[in-house]
């Protein structure tokens, strides 16, 4: 699968295009992407933080998605976790997802989320059911 097929899949989910994700690159077992900030991620206008929420997804996207060039396709999160680190506060973050460990039925891959200066907001590790597809039913 190369980066411009992984765009493309991202830029055809509802959500994923709704976070703003464009892939920098794209490895054999990792993959490096950048949210664009929106308003609408502000948990807190006085503090004006990114909603936990936001990051929680964009640590199961950057873990799923460093399975995406083996696997072909994303695949469904079966326990995640998630720390976090320092506020994450408005502007674009980086997203950077590795594989710990393929496996035929189950694998483990972490993410990490940067803010624009480098700094780590949060973490993360996620399972995956990386098991062939099933057949679609006929």
């Amino acid at each position: 699968m190369t980066l411009e097929e992984v765009q493309q899949i991202i830029d055809n989910g509802p959500y994923l295009s709704w976070l703003g994700l464009k892939v920098l690159d794209l490895g054999e077992d990792s993959i490096e992407v950048k949210a664009t900030w929106r308003p609408e991620w502000v948990a807190n206008p006085k503090l004006t933080q990114t909603h936990g929420g936001i990051l929680a997804a964009l640590i199961d996207f950057g873990a799923d998605f460093a399975l995406v060039k083996n696997i072909g396709r994303p695949v469904p999160t079966i326990d995640m976790r998630v720390d976090y680190h320092r506020l994450a506060k408005p502007g674009n973050l980086i997203v950077k997802g590795k594989v710990i460990k393929f496996g035929k039925q189950f694998s483990v891959s972490e993410a990490r989320i940067y803010d624009e200066a480098g700094a780590l907001i949060a973490s993360g590790r996620g399972t995956y059911i990386t098991a062939p597809a099933p057949e679609a039913a006929k």
